[in-house]
């Protein structure tokens, strides 16, 4: 297996669809617009296996100061191949000027992981959200 990581939006809708319904995401289910956003985000990173998409991170910036990772998202066949770690590896890079790269983990149990990745936890905030449907 040799993963390739791209920085273009070559991924179809089809593909995205894919990954993230691989991992019960919701977003999964609106392949046309999970494109779409994607396509609207200033850093879209892909990890792929050939022509599979394997894994991808993005992230939305104010240009300057703050960059919010949104989506890290590596298909369960290829967690623990390092994937996961070479998307952080690369927005870091990226963002490496900015002050604050902030991302959300979906679940406690990611806290470690996104720890061990060079991410801390911050304490007395709190993630507030209207859900519309």
């Amino acid at each position: 297996m040799e993963i390739i990581y791209k920085k273009d939006n070559s991924y179809s809708k089809d593909d995205v669809r894919e990954l993230f319904l691989s991992v019960n995401w919701l977003s999964g289910k609106y392949p046309e617009r999970l494109k779409k956003a994607l396509d609207n985000c200033e850093t879209v990173i892909t990890a792929w296996d050939g022509n599979k998409l394997a894994g991808l991170i993005n992230a939305i910036d104010d240009g300057e100061l703050t960059a919010y990772v949104h989506y890290l998202c590596v298909n369960p066949e290829y967690q623990g191949a390092g994937i996961g770690k070479e998307l952080l590896k690369q927005i870091k890079e990226k963002y490496k000027d900015y002050l604050y790269i902030i991302l959300i983990a979906e679940n406690e149990g990611l806290v470690g992981y996104y720890k061990k990745n060079g991410f801390e936890h911050m304490d007395g905030r709190y993630v507030l959200m209207v859900q519309n449907k």
